[in-house]
């Protein structure tokens, strides 16, 4: 077969869908290869790569989180389990038939241009079968929740570690003395059912966050948000809004003893979790500052306490990795590739990465309009060169998300983090303009 006018797309998790179901739709040809037997990626709890836990579920509801054109059932709740959003997306990969597009068990090894320095060239992919086909054009869809980030902490722990993706069920916590090191979503619902099962559990963060809780006004918190923004109101405003919210609902953070946070609202990305508020209240949660030091059976602090561990879980994010690709291609920089609004190349017009962002909301949505507007400007370089040139100019700035104005903290945690409501407009104006 001749792949020369085919996309190839690496991997058939909620990104890869995405591509191969608005390709299809736009009359694209593509082949998806997914290491795994069936579609998920992260979702496909129990699977090498998912980074989901027996007790995982969503922290964005429904509306915020399911695709633009495939509504979740109504049956489901406010926040699905991850079976849940597991038979979803099963469900949008029959729906749209997606199914016969995708070879699984197969995983990409190298791909690598046939001309690096021409704005269109051909793709060698390998495959892990030992093929080698030659495509034009690649759509990068691995996730980037699956390759952990440990941190280096000076000594040596003789218990039990894991990061947060190896944990799967509470039964290595049971009576246990636990420290869970993170502050993010992860890390807070691992602390919490730490806090239901182990003996002691200590929780470490570098610095105080702002805990929202999921629901407001019994709504979900998210829809709340949704709402501000489109009613425009200014961030500031917002900010001031959201800590009067705050403070009548669940108190701030050091009416708990936890640390003061050391940033303004939307500034990290959410944590959404409010029984840790309550655990820690009740005290079966005890806050621990950064780790100092592993001392064999024991954890010294930065605040120079010592206490005894059993179990370290890490739960201290992921990096960015795309193994089967050199960086020099996706023209990587400080830790990143540096893409125009983290999906457009800016040289080749055929190499793209959808699902590379994390939003301060649902994902799914988001990563449903990058497909769009990749797949129009596919077609755009066949059918409509002057809109190609466009698109072509503007991606050629790598420039990066705006997100409001709002700077988030200087960290590896927030490289591809945006503010979801200004982003999606931005991905509609593209839409438009490539229509």
């Amino acid at each position: 077969m001749d792949y020369a006018h085919r996309y190839c797309i690496v991997g058939a998790g909620t990104s890869g869908l995405a591509a191969a179901k608005n390709l299809k739709q736009h009359g694209i040809p593509c082949d998806v290869f997914e290491k795994l037997d069936d579609v998920g990626g992260n979702w496909y709890y129990g699977k090498p790569g998912s980074s989901v836990y027996k007790s995982t579920h969503l922290i964005s509801s429904k509306p915020g989180t399911e695709y633009t054109d495939f509504p979740m059932p109504k049956e489901y709740p406010d926040y699905p389990s991850h079976w849940q959003a597991h038979e979803y997306i099963k469900s949008y990969a029959r729906h749209f038939g997606l199914y016969d597009l995708i070879t699984f068990n197969t995983s990409v090894e190298r791909i690598v241009p046939t001309d690096e320095h021409a704005a269109s060239p051909l793709w060698d992919v390998t495959l892990s079968t030992g093929e080698t086909r030659r495509y034009g054009g690649v759509i990068i869809c691995n996730g980037h929740n699956w390759d952990p980030k440990w941190p280096d902490y000076p000594g040596r722990f003789d218990g039990l570690v894991l990061h947060s993706c190896q944990y799967k069920t509470p039964d290595v916590l049971i009576d246990k003395r636990v420290l869970v090191v993170g502050a993010g979503n992860s890390g807070c619902d691992i602390a919490v059912e730490s806090a239901q099962n182990a003996k002691v559990t200590f929780h470490s963060t570098r610095r105080g966050y702002y805990y929202n809780p999921k629901y407001t006004f019994g709504k979900p918190s998210d829809q709340v948000n949704e709402f501000l923004l489109r009613l425009r109101v200014p961030l500031t405003l917002q900010r001031w809004l959201y800590s009067i919210i705050l403070k009548l609902l669940v108190g701030l953070p050091q009416d708990y003893g936890l640390p003061k946070p050391d940033h303004k609202f939307f500034e990290t990305h959410p944590i959404v979790n409010q029984l840790i508020l309550y655990y820690v209240g009740q005290g079966d949660i005890k806050v621990k500052p950064d780790v100092a030091e592993l001392r064999g059976d024991r954890v010294m602090f930065q605040d120079g306490s010592e206490e005894q561990i059993d179990v370290i879980i890490y739960a201290t994010g992921f990096k960015i990795t795309f193994p089967f690709i050199e960086k020099r291609y996706l023209n990587w920089k400080d830790g990143k590739p540096v893409l125009y609004w983290h999906v457009f190349h800016p040289h080749y017009d055929n190499l793209f990465v959808i699902g590379l962002i994390q939003p301060d909301s649902g994902q799914w949505g988001l990563v449903d309009y990058q497909a769009q507007a990749v797949a129009k400007f596919i077609c755009a370089q066949k059918n409509n060169p002057a809109k190609a040139e466009i698109m072509r100019r503007l991606k050629a700035t790598a420039e990066q998300p705006r997100n409001r104005g709002i700077k988030y903290k200087d960290s590896t945690r927030h490289y591809v983090e945006v503010e979801h409501f200004g982003y999606r407009e931005h991905l509609k104006k593209l839409i438009k303009k490539l229509a």
